[in-house]
């Protein structure tokens, strides 16, 4: 990722009621008791809350960035994200399941975005491999240091590439962007997005196909 959201939990304190301060070693608790910890009291745990946001940050950077790449209002988004997660987390029944509980609250916020907006965001970068002719050309495209010819054809491939994904339904971007950016599995996109697991699988392959079929003459040209 180009650029960190980098928030702070100090960003989000003017959004959240006042509640107990946790003293206890946060940082040396499993995930699960720490979830549980945030979903006692009366109230739910800010510092619980905080250093839920602390771990699992970057994920929902990453969920938002390739959803929605030229929002200039991605830190907002996942501000809400967190907002959300400290409202409703006493409603998640199974600990376990936290990191795919924060995934739909990130889809579902960039959805209610969307929706408002009225226009479709494409995702910028897949990692997945294009099938052409008899074999196959990975997508990643990566140097430490490259030199300005690889520099622009890798300029221009993101191009084409993020022309292929404009074109795609949403419901498919958001599948493959959980899968092959995210790496959640089948059971946890189905869980993610609402939908069976064979529909999952149905939107991969057909985001895949029609990401193929795009690129395929720019890979042959």
């Amino acid at each position: 990722m180009s650029q960190s959201l980098s928030l702070s939990w100090s960003q989000l304190e003017e959004n959240l009621p006042r509640t107990r301060v946790q003293v206890a070693k946060l940082d040396k608790l499993p995930n699960n008791e720490l979830i549980l910890l945030a979903q006692s009291g009366l109230r739910t745990d800010r510092a619980a809350v905080a250093e839920l946001m602390r771990r699992h940050q970057s994920h929902v950077d990453r969920i938002l960035y390739h959803l929605a790449p030229d929002w200039q209002d991605r830190a907002d988004l996942a501000q809400e994200v967190w907002i959300r997660v400290y409202k409703n987390i006493k409603s998640l029944n199974e600990p376990e399941k936290f990191r795919g509980w924060l995934s739909r609250i990130a889809t579902n916020l960039f959805y209610d975005e969307l929706r408002k907006r009225k226009r479709v965001a494409p995702p910028l970068s897949l990692d997945a491999p294009i099938n052409v002719g008899d074999g196959s050309i990975e997508w990643d495209i990566a140097s430490d240091t490259p030199n300005p010819s690889e520099h622009l054809s890798t300029v221009e491939f993101y191009d084409q590439l993020k022309a292929a994904i404009a074109n795609l339904p949403a419901a498919f971007r958001t599948t493959i962007v959980l899968r092959e950016i995210e790496g959640l599995s089948y059971e946890e996109i189905a869980d993610v997005t609402g939908v069976s697991i064979g529909t999952v699988k149905s939107r991969i392959a057909r985001a895949r196909a029609g990401l193929q079929s795009q690129l395929t003459g720019y890979f042959e040209s």
